[in-house]
């Protein structure tokens, strides 16, 4: 089953391996899967004709909330009647996932390392991110997981730490090595990750994938 894929522009903090672009003027979309075959509609594109557009698809998993960070826009998703969402975060807005915590089925939840921000309240950013995952917590109603983006040093502390502040909250932890990979970890680096947090979650090495097969 597939996924429709929907991108918002903004985002919040500015991670050192970011690949989405700034200020779009207008809203792109694919009319065929796969073909490149798109259209352009001038932004800001309405919730209505969102859910239009996204509708016109069949036989779809879930709806993609993707960014930049979806909940800049919170507001905009709780009038969404899309089922079910699939929402991807940073994690870093609590207030805004308050807004949207019964409007999403699975839950996408980034936990920013600190080599990948720099920022110097990484403290308050982690602090955030704990009380995102503590408001869309893993549930009889909601799936959600952790992804933790790696890059060549790793800092196993850091991370353990980590995983070990939001364990209650998750029901599986994805460690995603850095794009491109020049920049990633070396795979024997990332089998003992693995080796040493599955003690704390449930935990799986998946690249982007869509990296790979040149997709969006």
């Amino acid at each position: 089953m597939r996924q429709v894929f929907i991108r918002f522009d903004a985002c919040n903090i500015a991670c050192e391996y970011c690949d989405t672009g700034t200020d779009f003027k207008n809203c792109r979309v694919e009319k065929t899967p796969g073909k490149g075959d798109f259209h352009y509609i001038e932004n800001p594109i309405s919730y209505e004709q969102t859910e239009k557009i996204a509708k016109s698809f069949s036989r779809v998993h879930s709806y993609s909330l993707t960014g930049g960070e979806p909940l800049i826009n919170a507001e905009f998703i709780k009038k969404l009647s899309l089922k079910p969402l699939y929402l991807e975060t940073n994690m870093t807005l609590p207030e805004k996932a308050e807004i949207i915590k019964n409007k999403v089925k699975f839950v996408a939840g980034d936990f920013k390392l600190s080599f990948a921000i720099n920022n110097e309240n990484y403290e308050d950013i982690r602090e955030a991110t704990i009380r995102s995952f503590k408001i869309l917590r893993n549930s009889k109603t909601r799936y959600t997981f952790a992804k933790i983006v790696v890059g060549r040093r790793i800092d196993m502390d850091e991370i353990y730490n980590n995983l070990e502040s939001i364990k209650d909250y998750i029901s599986l932890a994805v460690i995603q090595p850095v794009t491109p990979l020049e920049k990633a970890p070396a795979r024997g680096e990332l089998l003992n990750l693995q080796k040493e947090l599955s003690e704390i979650v449930e935990l799986r090495i998946i690249p982007q994938t869509h990296k790979f097969l040149n997709f969006l």
